[in-house]
């Protein structure tokens, strides 16, 4: 079959439908010609998905009367900037970008208050703010919040859907890019798709993965991981209200969708394009390595679950073009780059990075995260990756074992010498963090903890050492220095920019207590903020440094379009890259991961190609032709040519 020929002889019927809600003409030329453009491959897409079924044609005619609905309510304000971003599609690569990741009620009590907190964005440089999971879920244990009862509504205690409207207007209005989480995995077992499958609604129970005994289960179980075995053995649940096993790969209160259901994409997608047209600019794909079950494999990245997000896509490129995807893939390196691509995920996570930051913290040295990100960094100049040191989850190892391999390193021996570093166990460690998902069977576990107490501030201030205090503030500033000037989007997780410290207090609520990443979800409190403002306290100097470089990454314009290269230093201390854009103007950045002083040979210097360079962070001026760079501890340095010197 000519699947181009039958896309468009198909389209041409669809487009013959009178039930399409009524636009003047100028909206519907706009809304065909997009649909004109996209429809081959969302018509290829989904026929790949769904096209075995006889009821294919009629799941594509209600699918694409929901897309011109959702296009003829999208207000006329983000039509215009649909218009906008297709001018400039990659304005996610600007210098100016930073992002910040929160929880509505920890960083400001409800969304009525955050939108009063847009000046201390705005005094922070943040030019996308991700907000966690805001929907309405179950009461106690959501999975912080990413079990939805109902992606419409918003949680009772932290406004209402008008509230959200208007603070993604007041954010637009500032700068300020709205991200919200597209939760597409699973529901909540309390969402009305699951209570009509427990009240034994056929059409509903096929939402889900439900079976009525366990051979169908036992079978896929051969191959499936537990994500968390702390919690619960297995990846199914007994439901007695609907008397059938049910599919539960994260808790046993959020059921899996059923994707091999052509209704349930058409309902998902329905959901998706009602958090595009409340303002959001980007939508986080949350667990998406997950969405497609194939029986004898471990049902996560299977080609079918980039099938699905290509489709997913090029329905939003229709209706709201102005919306990118970010992938959210904490999976094996070379599985997170499949997702990244123009036509399915134009913005990613990077986990590698996040977790090679880490690990070249604590061992000192930075072999393993060159030769990674040598690699694994170069992406689609389409795409960008989001850059994070930390986020809401835990930390997990997810490097390559083959490159760790080439360098003599045992990956499974090192993933265990890293959890116990940063949970504190090893000996020496300068860590303060805190075991999670911990397997009973074999010990794996990964780690949480607030960046601070990780990068070892906490052990520090407990043991009250000067000299402990300015390491672990100085390795603060250089991870974020890394992710400020490496190149994407470098995300902020709340409270440390002021250099929070655990909070164990999760451990006296009920409804937390079993869940350990609580300890690095923190209430940005009124303390916290004059903390910062002491000119005595650590908690200060993180704050102010933190803001000069952010000041200049958003300065200078080789921060954001251009192109990074890897480089060799002369010592495995050191992690070194260099960054050049069209117009030839150049960065180097020299980053020492460890306490004591590195000498570098000056001739690392000629990559700029001038004779003379310049340390941004601190004014220095460096000669090409001296015989070395010394690098303090922990030291970080920007350096561009020295335009009066080479003038």
């Amino acid at each position: 079959m000519n699947i181009l020929l039958e896309s468009q002889r198909c389209l041409d019927r669809l487009l013959a439908d009178e039930s399409w809600p009524q636009m003047s003409q100028a909206a519907r030329s706009v809304f065909e010609i997009r649909l004109r453009k996209e429809f081959p491959k969302l018509f290829a897409n989904l026929f790949a998905l769904y096209g075995h079924r006889y009821d294919f044609y009629y799941y594509l005619q209600q699918l694409l009367a929901s897309l011109a609905q959702a296009y003829h309510e999208r207000p006329r304000a983000l039509k215009l900037k649909d218009k906008q971003r297709q001018v400039d599609p990659h304005w996610y690569q600007s210098e100016d970008m930073l992002g910040m990741a929160c929880y509505v009620d920890l960083f400001a009590g409800n969304i009525k208050q955050l939108k009063a907190k847009i000046p201390y964005l705005l005094d922070l440089g943040v030019t996308y703010l991700h907000l966690m999971p805001l929907y309405d879920s179950p009461k106690g244990d959501s999975d912080g919040g990413y079990a939805v009862s109902d992606y419409r509504k918003v949680n009772e205690q932290l406004g209402t859907v008008d509230d959200l409207k208007e603070l993604a207007k007041a954010l637009e209005k500032a700068g300020i890019s709205l991200v919200l989480d597209f939760v597409f995995n699973h529901t909540s077992d309390e969402h009305r798709w699951a209570k009509a499958a427990q009240a034994g609604e056929l059409e509903y129970q096929e939402y889900f993965h439900m079976f009525d005994d366990r051979t169908i289960p036992d079978q896929y179980e051969q191959h499936l991981r537990e994500i968390f075995p702390q919690v619960r053995r297995g990846n199914y649940t007994w439901n007695e209200k609907a008397n059938k096993w049910v599919w539960t790969t994260f808790n046993s209160f959020q059921w899996d969708l059923n994707y091999a259901n052509p209704a349930v994409f058409n309902a998902i997608t329905e959901e998706m394009l009602f958090l595009a047209n409340l303002g959001c600019e980007a939508l986080r794909l949350d667990a998406l390595a997950f969405i497609w079950k194939e029986m004898g494999t471990n049902c996560e990245n299977q080609d079918k679950a980039h099938t699905l997000i290509q489709a997913f896509n090029s329905c939003l490129q229709i209706t709201a073009p102005a919306v990118v995807f970010k992938s959210e893939a904490i999976v094996h390196p070379d599985e997170v780059l499949k997702y990244i691509a123009k036509d399915e995920c134009q913005l990613s996570y990077n986990p590698l990075l996040m977790a090679l930051i880490w690990e070249s913290l604590a061992t000192r040295n930075t072999q393993l995260l060159s030769q990674s990100m040598r690699k694994s960094f170069t992406i689609s100049p389409d795409c960008a990756w989001v850059n994070y040191v930390r986020c809401h989850d835990d930390i997990g190892w997810t490097f390559d074992d083959e490159v760790a391999q080439n360098l003599g390193i045992n990956g499974s021996d090192h993933r265990q010498f890293l959890n116990q570093f940063y949970t504190g166990r090893f000996e020496g460690s300068f860590a303060s963090g805190v075991a999670f998902a911990e397997n009973p069977s074999n010990g794996d576990c990964r780690v949480c903890g607030s960046l601070a107490s990780l990068a070892g501030l906490e052990k520090a201030i407990q043991a009250n050492n000067p000299q402990h205090i300015q390491h672990a503030i100085a390795r603060i500033l250089m991870i974020h220095s890394i992710i400020l000037s490496i190149g994407g989007v470098p995300l902020l997780y709340s409270g440390d920019e002021l250099g929070l410290l655990n909070d164990y207090s999760y451990q006296q609520d009920s409804s937390k207590q079993h869940d350990d990443r609580w300890v690095h979800r923190i209430g940005l409190s009124d303390q916290a903020l004059q903390q910062a403002s002491h000119p005595q306290s650590a908690q200060f100097a993180i704050s102010q440094g933190l803001k000069k470089l952010i000041s200049l990454r958003q300065e200078h314009a080789i921060f954001g379009q251009s192109a990074t290269t890897i480089i060799d230093a002369d010592s495995s201390h050191v992690f070194a890259f260099n960054r050049q854009n069209n117009a030839g103007e150049q960065l180097l950045v020299l980053c020492n991961f460890s306490e004591s002083p590195q000498q570098l040979s000056s001739q690392i210097l000629r990559s700029l190609g001038s004779q003379s360079s310049k340390n941004i962070i601190n004014e220095q001026t460096l000669i090409t032709n001296n015989s070395h760079i010394e690098l303090q501890p922990y030291e970080v340095m920007w350096l561009v040519k020295n335009e009066l010197q080479t003038a």
